[in-house]
């Protein structure tokens, strides 16, 4: 495991010559050093790899059971001539009366321990009770066989791989095991390892192949995962496995906490190999972060000395279980836009839901505070435009007319030609109240009163038309006036209160990084945007286009996405914005990428911009690039809790939200200083 908490595992499902143990350990080996060779630290096998799973009555055969013994005896051996890693294969073991279906946990030469098959199927096409009994609950059992002698035979083991000091930690690896049925049946085996302790679940398995059984397979596996909150690690029997009555697909899995790694192509007659890097970082902390997953297991974790720790047999053998450095490339998924899916189906779907969500919210709202007039601030942006686009389709939800929305476009000193006209159309053909109000008057008013000298111009004695010239002749790189923003966005706020229940616009990507003029547009009464960051607005809105809306409205709402981001609140060059958001504050695909690891995981620095460095998004970004938007991040997100505390109502429509009454309860006066030293300590 490196720093980061990446441990590194393999499914392989090698070819079988059924009933020969010698050439399937070959076989086994081979796929081992291919694994090796992809530094892989976990490698499972399927059921019964060392001898074939259609062996059929053969299974009661000594000259059998006993190449399978020898078989894993020179495989163990071999292994540890080259590899330090943990290897789980499947063969059959004898004791006394009964014969196990098991899995072998073998590491540096040992047999570290044997787990019996759980739930043995006898039904349909399978006739396993005919060979193998089922492993008893609790089944604590020493067996000899073969070369090894004493080997701990038990079907509720746990195997510990890395641990600090004999505390878990955040990396602490516990590997629990079942095998093929024992996923099938009502309460899997797995589900109560978890709940002692084990984080990574390998599932040895013979899964034959009938048409859509690869699909219910995927999401059984998938689901166990998340219902979990482990990475659950599955190897199927080959497609060389005997086809006198059924045909196998080698099909391999690798799952975290409800996403699918890694995942073979079926009936491949070479083999098959898929490796991943599991988070136990990650999965720790989503264990840690749920009370519920905490509370059953509280009783069920048994000390740590009563497990089989494989840290012992390392250091028995001369090694250590330290961290290793960083893997240069992660072989996992690290998905650029957290927040937007990347297929487009399910991009539409998601958007239709968070869609749903925010209208449902919002009519609730009307209905239980019985306005009967929305205001909105509606500036040919983006946030603004997802706003009105909801309140519209709430008034049509609730069957009231479409009056019912006021939208209301305030002109500013920033304002292009190309917003205003959006915003004016836009209200237009949705057909809503409307109305423009002109605010440079306002706010030169205001700076008169206040005694400000916007950009080193005194307003006093000026007209409008005086003062917006002057504003024409302040050099581009000296257009930076905090008072200037802040009158006109506060201006237009005093416009919208004084009129009733105001929509408010601003998304999550905006309260994260504060890019909102406190009790400004930071204000409103009701806000169905506060959940939704700023990368999904755009497709959002480009969804709500093709799907709900129509006409010259439709066209109107694809200008708008198409909209570069900006406040619009410096003064115009050559009638058009010189502002932009991401030009000052950084990518928001950046942001939405850091705020999403922070949120969500809780993440280091370090892990993050490893993950960000990995991530292909947009357009490249140098490592320097990445450290100083993220630095820019965490100094603003620190700073701007205050703005967070106080926000209007709002639903919340993914995994993560910013509300100080739900997900995120930080104090406003925290320190950045321990994160903003590790962005500083950071390299390439």
């Amino acid at each position: 495991m490196d720093e980061h908490g990446f441990f590194r595992v393999a499914a392989a499902s090698p070819r079988v010559s059924v009933g020969n143990p010698a050439a399937n350990a070959v076989a086994i080996l081979e796929m081992v050093k291919q694994a090796a060779d992809q530094k892989a630290e976990l490698i499972v096998f399927p059921e019964l790899s060392l001898t074939g799973y259609t062996c059929g009555d053969l299974f009661a055969d000594e000259t059998l059971l006993r190449g399978a013994a020898e078989a894993l005896h020179s495989l163990a051996l071999d292994i540890a001539q080259f590899y330090s890693g943990v290897v789980v294969v499947g063969l059959p073991v004898r004791r006394r009366s009964q014969l196990f279906n098991c899995a072998a946990v073998v590491q540096k030469g040992y047999v570290i321990g044997l787990v019996p098959k759980r739930f043995i199927p006898n039904y349909k096409e399978f006739y396993e009770r005919r060979w193998f009994s089922p492993g008893p609950i609790p089944f604590r059992k020493y067996v000899d066989f073969g070369e090894f002698t004493h080997v701990n035979i038990q079907t509720d083991e746990l195997y510990v791989f890395y641990e600090d000091n004999e505390v878990a930690t955040a990396t602490s690896t516990i590997l629990g095991v079942e095998i093929c049925e024992d996923l099938w049946v009502p309460v899997p085996p797995s589900s109560e390892l978890a709940l002692r302790g084990a984080n990574v679940i390998v599932n040895l398995s013979a899964s034959n192949e009938v048409i859509t059984k690869a699909d219910y397979r995927r999401d059984l596996v998938v689901g166990q995962s998340a219902r979990l909150m482990s990475a659950y690690i599955y190897a199927g029997a080959s497609v060389t496995e005997s086809t006198t009555d059924l045909v196998f697909g080698g099909h391999c899995l690798i799952a975290e906490n409800g996403a699918l790694l890694a995942e073979s192509k079926r009936f491949h007659r070479d083999g098959a190999l898929i490796v991943a890097d599991i988070d136990i970082e990650r999965l720790n902390g989503d264990r840690r972060r749920s009370g519920t997953f905490g509370d059953q297991s509280a009783e069920r974790i048994t000390e740590y000395t009563k497990k089989q720790r494989i840290t012992e047999l390392l250091q028995e053998s001369g090694l250590s279980a330290s961290l290793h450095p960083p893997h240069e490339t992660l072989l996992r998924p690290v998905t650029p836009h957290p927040f937007v899916p990347s297929e487009s189906q399910r991009l539409a779907d998601r958007c239709e839901e968070i869609f749903h969500i925010q209208t449902a919210a919002l009519a609730k709202r009307i209905e239980v505070s019985k306005q009967r007039s929305l205001h909105i601030g509606v500036s040919g942006g983006l946030d603004s435009t997802l706003s009105l686009l909801v309140a519209t389709k709430t008034c049509d939800l609730l069957g009231l007319p479409r009056e019912t929305v006021h939208g209301l476009t305030m002109p500013g000193f920033g304002t292009s030609s190309r917003t205003k006209t959006n915003a004016i159309a836009l209200m237009e053909h949705l057909g809503i109240a409307s109305e423009t109000i002109d605010i440079r008057q306002l706010c030169l008013d205001t700076f008169i009163s206040l005694g400000h000298k916007p950009f080193g111009i005194d307003p006093s004695g000026m007209d409008l038309d005086s003062f917006v010239a002057a504003l024409t002749h302040v050099p581009t790189e000296q257009r930076s006036d905090l008072v200037f923003e802040n009158v006109q966005a506060r201006v237009r706020t005093l416009l919208l209160m004084n009129r009733g229940f105001v929509v408010g616009t601003g998304d999550m990507s905006e309260l994260a990084l504060g890019w909102a003029t406190y009790n400004a547009d930071h204000m409103s009464m009701y806000n169905p945007n506060a959940g939704v960051p700023k990368t999904l607005v755009r497709f959002l809105v480009e969804w709500a286009a093709d799907h709900e809306f129509e006409g010259p409205a439709r066209d109107v709402l694809h200008s708008i996405a198409q909209t570069e981001i900006s406040p619009e609140l410096l003064p115009l060059g050559e009638g058009e914005s010189l502002q932009s958001t991401e030009g000052t504050i950084g990518p928001y695909e950046l942001h939405d990428f850091f705020l999403y690891y922070v949120l969500r995981f809780g993440f280091r620095p370090s892990k993050i911009y490893r993950l960000a460095r990995q991530a292909i998004f947009s357009r490249p970004y140098t490592p320097v690039e990445i450290r100083t938007w993220m630095k820019v991040f965490y100094r603003r997100f620190f700073a701007n809790q205050f703005k967070r505390s106080c926000v209007p109502d709002g639903p919340k429509v993914g995994s993560v939200s910013l509300s100080p009454r739900g997900d995120w309860r930080m104090p406003s006066d925290a320190d950045a200083s321990l994160w903003l030293t590790e962005v500083d300590g950071l390299c390439d």
